[in-house]
């Protein structure tokens, strides 16, 4: 009984389900999120630093994050970038840094975000396909050099379909949950 490397695509899943996190949390919501400033950077030091390597970054409430500065000169270039990113979010710097707030978010804003995060699903979802396809010409193709045989090629297109709905189930359940932050 012959096995099947299925590392491939395992390595493809996990990438696929962490991209989809990661675009996720990019996604705006009406609640104060640091997740939010990752993507931004700083110039800094005669260069352009990523956010936190320069601040930090806690939530001081629901709507509000605080950003501290490591170095106090560097607050205005926090703010200009901060500005820059173009997040949708207000800021004010005061003595110990810069406060960012979080509007409310409008119904149709909030379907827009909605819709954006389906999109992202389905294109997660488009990568677990080709990663499938994939999957299964190399197992079609060693059946044909006989490598294995039916018996094994039906049992590995069967393994491969339970971790296909496997990792559709998480993304899903990752759409599922960003879902209901937005609404909430």
């Amino acid at each position: 009984m012959a096995n099947y490397d299925f590392k491939a695509f395992d390595t493809k899943a996990a990438a696929t389900k962490e991209w989809l996190a990661k675009e996720y949390r990019g996604l705006r919501t009406g609640r104060a999120t640091p997740a939010i400033l990752d993507g931004v950077s700083v110039a800094a030091y005669g260069g352009m630093m990523p956010l936190k390597q320069v601040a930090t970054v806690g939530v001081e409430d629901a709507r509000t994050l605080r950003v501290t500065p490591f170095d106090a000169s560097l607050a205005k270039d926090i703010e200009r970038a901060v500005v820059a990113a173009n997040l949708g979010v207000g800021t004010a710097a005061d003595s110990s840094g810069l406060r960012v707030t979080f509007p409310e978010l409008s119904a149709e804003r909030r379907q827009q975000m909605i819709k954006l995060a389906k999109a992202k699903l389905e294109e997660a979802r488009t990568t677990v396909r080709v990663g499938r396809d994939e999957t299964k010409k190399d197992i079609e193709a060693k059946e044909k050099n006989s490598e294995i045989n039916k018996d094994d090629k039906f049992r590995f297109g069967e393994d491969l379909q339970k971790r296909v709905d496997k990792t559709n189930e998480e993304l899903e359940k990752a759409f599922d949950s960003k879902e209901a932050e937005m609404s909430a």
